[in-house]
């Protein structure tokens, strides 16, 4: 059942590049189920939607130290590692969930690709 209210639809498109309206000068910036990731040469910004446990996050350059990702089958994550920042690994059938973590369907992979690349290439810690 679609209700207006919800949006788990593992296959819609609504992932993705997000033209860079809200983030002019963004390398790359991604909406996703659970927020928008936007990565800038010296940090990235994780801005969340309204239904979300975390709130929006800036994570400077310096305390990046990696990216945990997975395409998933469904349902795909991007992780930020980050300095002084504990990874959630999450479960055997469970993805992690934290506050540096963005999850998407099949029309946000290529965005989540695109991110992951250009946040590890500006990483520096």
């Amino acid at each position: 059942m679609n209700l207006p209210w919800r949006d788990d639809d593992p296959d819609d498109e609504k992932g993705g590049a997000t033209g860079g309206d809200d983030h002019p000068d963004a390398i790359v910036a991604c909406e996703f189920q659970d927020g928008t990731l936007a990565v800038y040469p010296d940090r990235v910004e994780i801005h969340r939607v309204g239904r979300s446990r975390f709130d929006d996050l800036t994570i400077p350059a310096e305390e990046i130290t990696g990216v945990d990702f997975s395409k998933g089958i469904t349902i795909g994550y991007i992780q930020i590692e980050q300095a002084g920042v504990t990874v959630d690994s999450g479960g055997l059938l469970s993805d992690p969930v934290n506050a540096n973590t963005l999850h998407f369907g099949r029309g946000g992979r290529d965005c989540a690709i695109e991110a992951r690349e250009e946040v590890l290439a500006h990483a520096r810690g």
